[in-house]
């Protein structure tokens, strides 16, 4: 096969499955996210996704928490047309071309170097889009930003994998920097880590993850200039939403509905929007 060739491993490696699965919902008749970016980039990957055994649940699983998010940040940046986008571990995302922000917005990516290398490859330049290579634990990147327009962070995908002490560092570094605006992230209790790190996809990445949120009160007690907007189990509007659970295989229309009635279960992940 002809294209990118790509060596990452661990964390860094999961960007792939969120990628393949976007793409792979893109493609099917009855897509939500229509994101014809990714399946464009996963197109010019040289990778086994295969081996990460992406089935069309996942793909409607994930593609459904892109949709949340990317509806947060366009509602955002409708109230704000003057505004910040700060993507955190924005890893191949397409996100600011699926939005296509304003003209007035600026729009911000940042992950390590070599992420970045391979996002210039694969998506082209746009007006207002800047691309920081950084681990985004390291504090000197923030400089790049600048702190007079309202923001909108996006972390999906990401503070899973980062040390718990780091997790609470970041956003309070983050939402210091700005003079306001909104925080966005997907958060996983205990239990829901443990689930994600048995996922054959994950698995096959050797990625770890590392921090847990039982309760978003846990959260406003380390860092309260927060304010919580808005809760989402299972990334629909109290719950799975019913129109994608109907898209996904028949255990998974099964299992749904149980989990919902079991609160460890219902509980293992969410979707949190915070104002700061």
């Amino acid at each position: 096969m002809n294209g990118e060739k790509v060596a990452l491993h661990g964390a860094q490696e999961t960007l792939l499955i969120t990628l393949c699965a976007k793409a792979g919902e893109s493609r099917l008749p009855d897509s939500l996210l229509k994101d014809r970016f990714a399946a464009e980039a996963l197109a010019r990957i040289d990778y086994d996704f295969d081996r990460l055994k992406i089935d069309r649940d996942m793909m409607i699983g994930i593609a459904l928490r892109a949709h949340v998010i990317d509806g947060w940040t366009r509602g955002f940046l409708e109230q704000y047309p003057e505004s910040t986008v700060l993507h955190l571990g924005c890893g191949l995302d397409s996100r600011v071309f699926r939005i296509a922000p304003f003209a007035g917005v600026r729009w911000f990516d940042v992950d390590y170097p070599d992420v970045i290398a391979l996002r210039h490859r694969l998506y082209p330049a746009r007006e207002g889009y800047t691309l920081l290579p950084s681990s985004v634990t390291e504090p000197e990147w923030l400089d790049a930003v600048p702190q007079d327009r309202p923001a909108f962070i996006i972390a999906e995908g990401l503070l899973p994998y980062l040390p718990p002490e780091e997790v609470v560092l970041l956003l309070e570094r983050v939402t210091n920097h700005l003079p306001g605006g909104e925080l966005a992230f997907d958060a996983y209790s205990r239990l829901g880590l443990t689930l994600i790190a048995w996922q054959p996809s994950v698995r096959a990445t050797g990625a770890t993850l590392h921090w847990s949120l039982d309760d978003p009160e846990e959260l406003l007690r380390q860092l309260p200039g927060l304010e919580l907007v808005e809760e989402l189990m299972g990334y629909g509007s109290g719950g799975y939403d019913p129109a994608q659970v109907a898209r996904m295989s028949l255990v998974a229309r099964m299992a749904v509905p149980v989990m919902g009635m079991i609160p460890a279960l219902s509980r293992i992940g969410r979707l949190l929007r915070f104002r700061f």
